[in-house]
């Protein structure tokens, strides 16, 4: 890899930030909540304006050390929670003006590089992939389920088109432990029988089992919804995705909840249910060449944002239907 990309790959740039702060808006003030707080990108940002307050979120413990920072400056601005997402319900914010609520669901270079969570197939380290709060590893799973669960995982997860031989091979291998990330890199290698030189074999196997283990599907589900709860008339619910699962899930949920479907083409539109959003623009906001050029890893990333009409909390969607059969996956790790 080039040096300059690798140097610019070390340091954490908050994606699409500028496009982020236009569509908040925090300069009118009020309350944000930085769902992933992460190295606290966004949160710097927002409480550069004098009237905002934000409450920051994040499943790993890590983060609260840059948090406690932040806490010192911006004592009555600031609070930090280390919080799944999907537990945004437990927030006592019944009296905040919540204005915006912001999702980046990539993970940074400082988790990547961590050889303790072993989130990366180019450095050897733990095959764990926890975020944070979890219930079990990447190594449990790979040693633990079966042929046919891995295979989903692989499949459905990560996309991986040879994830049933490559499913076959961990069972094959499994005799003794595989404890570590370059133990699976190496079942992968061997596997792969269509090489692609764009991507390195492992991305997608890696990326379906870091999704498995921190139950990524159900986890922006429910912060999807749990948001939408929150957010007070004419908030902005903002979400920054990078895989082509996330996105179609974030993509589907604004959709549903935008559109007046007709539940049978006799019912007038009269009586269609009201509509819970606005999206204004249909189509996802991408990094700019000058984002590109700073911070390569933004290629993927992919922003959309709904805007809410109306104070109302209640309100129905068929999302968890939609992707049903991706939590029945995820309710594979119950078993370990």
């Amino acid at each position: 890899m080039d040096a300059a990309i690798t140097s610019k790959m070390q340091k954490h740039y908050p994606v699409l930030l500028k496009e982020i702060i236009s569509i908040i808006s925090p300069q009118y003030g009020g309350t944000f909540i930085d769902c992933t707080f992460g190295q606290g990108g966004y949160t710097k940002k927002i409480l550069e304006f004098d009237k905002t307050k934000v409450i920051a979120l994040d499943r790993d413990p890590e983060s609260e050390k840059v948090a406690l920072n932040l806490q010192k400056k911006y004592e009555d601005r600031f609070k930090f929670k280390n919080l799944k997402f999907s537990h945004l319900k437990n927030l006592k914010i019944k009296n905040e003006n919540v204005r915006g609520v912001i999702f980046d669901l990539g993970y940074s270079y400082t988790q990547i590089k961590d050889p303790s969570k072993g989130l990366s197939f180019d450095h050897v380290g733990k095959l764990n992939m926890q975020l944070g709060l979890n219930s079990f590893s990447a190594e449990e799973a790979i040693n633990k389920l079966d042929q046919k669960e891995l295979e989903k995982i692989f499949k459905y997860f990560g996309d991986e088109k040879e994830g049933k031989y490559i499913a076959q091979n961990i069972i094959k291998k499994r005799i003794k432990k595989i404890i570590d990330t370059q133990d699976l890199v190496k079942i992968i290698d061997n596997t792969k029988r269509r090489k692609n030189f764009k991507i390195n074999n492992s991305t997608k196997s890696f990326q379906a089992l870091r999704i498995f283990v921190n139950n990524e599907i159900s986890e922006l589900i429910h912060g999807l919804i749990n948001a939408a709860k929150i957010l007070k008339k004419n908030g902005v619910l903002a979400v920054v995705t990078f895989h082509s699962l996330e996105d179609k899930i974030v993509k589907y949920f604004f959709k549903s909840l935008s559109e007046s479907r007709s539940i049978s083409r006799y019912v007038p539109l009269t009586e269609q249910r009201e509509t819970l959003f606005d999206v204004i623009k249909k189509k996802p906001i991408t990094p700019n060449d000058n984002e590109l050029n700073q911070n390569p890893p933004s290629r993927s990333a992919k922003l959309r944002f709904a805007i809410k009409k109306k104070d109302f909390f209640n309100f129905e969607t068929d999302i968890e239907d939609k992707f049903k059969n991706l939590l029945e996956i995820e309710n594979f790790g119950k078993k370990l």
